[in-house]
Parts: C-alpha cells; sequence; structure tokens
C-alpha cells in the first residue's frame, strides 16, 4: 500500500516543527513538501523513521537465555559462549525467521531502517554454503518482507585474538580470507534497491590483520558505509596496548582515513584525545544503552563527546529491547546515574534532552546508513512514523515538550502508524504481515530450543 499526501499537522526534522504535506514518489523517495496553513491535518505528530545503526538479528531469539549465573565471574566473555552455542545451530531458513520477527518488532517500534552488522555467514562446520552468499540472502530476504529499510554490512572475521591466533572451532561459520571477502560483497551489490545498501564491517581490530584491513579498504568504493565494533571492553583496550602499542580507537585513527563513512560501534572506553580525534573525523559512533548495559560493558562518555560536537545514533544490537525510546531514555539515565546530575545531554541552546537526542539521530543516520533518511525532506527516503495523539501520555502535550514526553513518559508505544520508503507498513499499532511472521518464529525458536535441550541433555548423559 502506498502512502501519498499525508497532511501533517506537526511534522518535526532536525530543523524543526512544520506544518507540512507529504508526497511520496513512486521511487519511495519525498516529492517536494509543501507548507499549508489552510489544509485539514490527517496526522497530529510526524517523525522521520529512526536508523537503527547496530543489529544482530539473530541475537534477538536468545534474548532472556544468558540471565543466569555460570559461573563467579559472569561478563561479556561468558556471555559470548552463550552465543557462540547458540549460533552455531541456525540456517538460513531459521536467519530469516528471526530476522523477519526483528524487523517487523522495530517498525512497529518506530525504526524504519536498520544498520545489520552481519557474521553468520557460513555452514556451522566453516564450510561455505553452495551460494555462499545464502545467510546474507536471509536477511535481505527478511528485511524486504517486513517492509523496513536495510544496509547490510557482511563483517570481515579472520582472526581469534590480537595475537593472530587462528579462529575458534564456534568462530569458524564467521571467517572469510580478504579475496573471498570481496567477492561477497561484489555478489550482494547487485541485489542493491531504493531500500537496500550493501556496506561492510571489520568485526573488530583483534579480529583482522592490519594488512588485511587495509588491503579491504584500499578495494572499496569510497562512498561504501564502513562500521567496526572497537573498545567495548577494557581488556579489548588492553590487548590493543600490548600488542600494537595504542589504544584501539587512537590506533584505528592512526591507520585508515576514518571518515564521515566510519561508524564505530559502542567506543565506550575513550581517552579525552581519542573523543575529540572521532568528532574531528567526522564518523559516527553507534552507542547500543541496553545492550552494553545488559554485557556490563560500560558507559559512554557522552557530554565530553557532544561538547566536541561528535556525530552519534543507536542501535539494539543484542535486541534485549527492541525499542528507540528505549535506547535514547537509557542513554540520558546512564549518564545522569554516573554524574549524579539530571538533564545531561541538554545544553543552553537545546534545553530539551528528547529534541536534543532525536536531533543527533536524525543527523547522523544518512551518514551512517549510506541511504537519504533522517529528515522530512524532498528527495529523502518516504520514512516517516506517526505517534499517537489520544495516548494519554500524550495529552495537552505542544511542540515543546512531545518528544520528551514520548521518550520519557513510560513504556507503552505510542507509535500509531509508520511509513518505510512510500509504504505503509504498521497501521493502528499492528505490523500489516505480523502473525504470519510471528508465527513462523514461534515454530523457529521452539525447533532451536529443543536442540539446545537435547544438546545439554547428551552431555550431561540424561
Amino acid at each position: 500500500m502506498k502512502q501519498t499526501n499525508l497532511r501533517a499537522a506537526h511534522a518535526w526534522s532536525p530543523d524543526g516543527w512544520r506544518s507540512l504535506v507529504l508526497d511520496c514518489g513512486a521511487d519511495g523517495r519525498l516529492a517536494a513538501p509543501a507548507d499549508t496553513d489552510s489544509d485539514p491535518a490527517t496526522a497530529h505528530w510526524v517523525l522521520p523513521g529512526m536508523a537503527n545503526l547496530h543489529s544482530h538479528a539473530f541475537q534477538r531469539a536468545m534474548a532472556g537465555l544468558a540471565e543466569r549465573r555460570s559461573g563467579a565471574a559472569d561478563s561479556f566473555w561468558s556471555w559470548r559462549e552463550t552465543m557462540y552455542a547458540f549460533a552455531e545451530r541456525i540456517t538460513p531458513d531459521d536467519l530469516q525467521a528471526i530476522a523477519a520477527q526483528l524487523y517487523v518488532e522495530m517498525l512497529r517500534a518506530g525504526y524504519t531502517h536498520v544498520c545489520e552488522f552481519h557474521y553468520l555467514h557460513h555452514a556451522p562446520d566453516g564450510r561455505p554454503y553452495a551460494d555462499p552468499a545464502a545467510m546474507s540472502r536471509a536477511i535481505i530476504a527478511a528485511a524486504r518482507e517486513a517492509g523496513i529499510g536495510l544496509t547490510l554490512l557482511p563483517v570481515l572475521y579472520m582472526r581469534g585474538g590480537f595475537d593472530g591466533r587462528a579462529l575458534s572451532s564456534r568462530q569458524t561459520r564467521f571467517g572469510h580470507d580478504v579475496d573471498a571477502f570481496l567477492r561477497l560483497l561484489d555478489d550482494l551489490r547487485r541485489e542493491e534497491d531504493a531500500s537496500l545498501r550493501v556496506g561492510m564491517a571489520f568485526h573488530s581490530l583483534r579480529a583482522v590483520l592490519p594488512e588485511a584491513m587495509a588491503a579491504t579498504l584500499a578495494a572499496l568504493p569510497d562512498d561504501t558505509p564502513r562500521h567496526v565494533h572497537i573498545a567495548e571492553q577494557t581488556a579489548e583496550v588492553d590487548d590493543c596496548m600490548a600488542v600494537r602499542g595504542a589504544r584501539p580507537v587512537r590506533w584505528l585513527l592512526d591507520h585508515a582515513n576514518v571518515d564521515a563513512h566510519w561508524t564505530l560501534v559502542h567506543a565506550t572506553h575513550l581517552d579525552d584525545a581519542e573523543v575529540q580525534g572521532i568528532a574531528r573525523s567526522g564518523a559516527t559512533v553507534a552507542i547500543c544503552p541496553t545492550t552494553e548495559a545488559n554485557l556490563g560493558d560500560g558507559l559512554f562518555p557522552l557530554r565530553d563527546y557532544l561538547d566536541a560536537g561528535g556525530a552519534w545514533g543507536v542501535g539494539s544490537d543484542s535486541h534485549i529491547s527492541v525499542s528507540p525510546v528505549e535506547e535514547l531514555r537509557w542513554l540520558e539515565y546512564g549518564q545522569r546515574l554516573r554524574t549524579r546530575s539530571r538533564n545531561v545531554a541538554a545544553d543552553a541552546s537545546t534545553p530539551s534532552v528528547g529534541e536534543t537526542l532525536l536531533r543527533a539521530v536524525a543527523s547522523s543516520a544518512a551518514d551512517a546508513t549510506g541511504v537519504p533518511i533522517g529528515s522530512l525532506e524532498c528527495g529523502r527516503r518516504a520514512d516517516w512514523i506517526v505517534l499517537d495523539e489520544n495516548a494519554p501520555e500524550l495529552a495537552a502535550r505542544g511542540q515543546g515538550d512531545v518528544l520528551d514526553s514520548w521518550i520519557f513518559s513510560g513504556n507503552r508505544p505510542l507509535v500509531r502508524e509508520v511509513v518505510a520508503a512510500g509504504r505503509r507498513v504498521v497501521e493502528n499499532g499492528h505490523h500489516i504481515d505480523e502473525d504470519r511472521i510471528a508465527s513462523r518464529y514461534r515454530a523457529c525458536v521452539q525447533r532451536l530450543a529443543g536442540a539446545m535441550r537435547d544438546d545439554a541433555n547428551g552431555r550431561s548423559g540424561v
């Protein structure tokens, strides 16, 4: 279904609120939005669609399965072993079922585009499928099925640590050499369209040797979106300093042409010079507050980064939450707990915390995704969300406080409709195909859970 000629009484962009008529062209982009004072509104509060800058889709199906104490020192690294055990069972059909369900949830929450950081490439024994791009195509199919925009980021993953050790048996399905990886990218680029952009990612500095990173970067088109996990854990920082003689972000800034096409995921542990360096580079930081809290990563130095003028957005990463509102809320709340103060993200020029947060994620969306999104302007993709003006949480709210109320007034979704690339995919809070997609997802997860139970019983001799 095409959504055209929407009359928005209050349409928000990083430049502020306006009354607009939103016209969607046949190419899924906005065509000449017009100011209007006289036409009656058919939607009250309209916002640009949100970009989710970091996703591992398969992890949605294991949310809640790693919350039992496994030893005296549970950490990111013990969680990772649980994740590996889950990942080794997933087939292309499973991945499509899980990703489609996740993308439906994202759309209902207000995300209209997702950057999928995809490293689950091969069969569990590490051998490529008959179609080496089978798992990537499962992600593409899921995004098209759900109707969400996708920046697919196939991941180069070559080593098990900074010391260059080989991948472990549980990591072999992630691995590529540089030539095979570049062939994968070339193959997938043939599928690009208005809703699909193919970028790339380095899993992390520990997973890619410097010469492989340099060779890969030299072969990429200049405008390729390029993402990397970096400085998520203090152990990663310590290992990088021990082997490469520099902190991870410092090393990357010194050895790559980091610019606006780069997105640094997490970047949790930074010194002052790294904060300034990222901001000067024009790169975006993808902050994932709910996952970073769940894994015990730490808190990003938000206020210092804002003062440096740095670009940033949010992602839902491991999907223990699939809500841009919760990511933004907990980004601010983490800073409040850290500083024992309030309204940390706001400043004198923009006293509203909600507007400060929304402006940042909207402004970074196009660079991080490689797609013209983030604002309700002519030529941008026709992505928008309509808030429920009848929600009690928004009663008596005006332009000055509706964004703060949306983010900070509770946990009930307030998104009524969602349009992605000109197609209305959420109506009255429901995705147009959610029942079928959810039914297939439940069957998939029941099968995966049964296999895990059988394996666990076999190991224990039951």
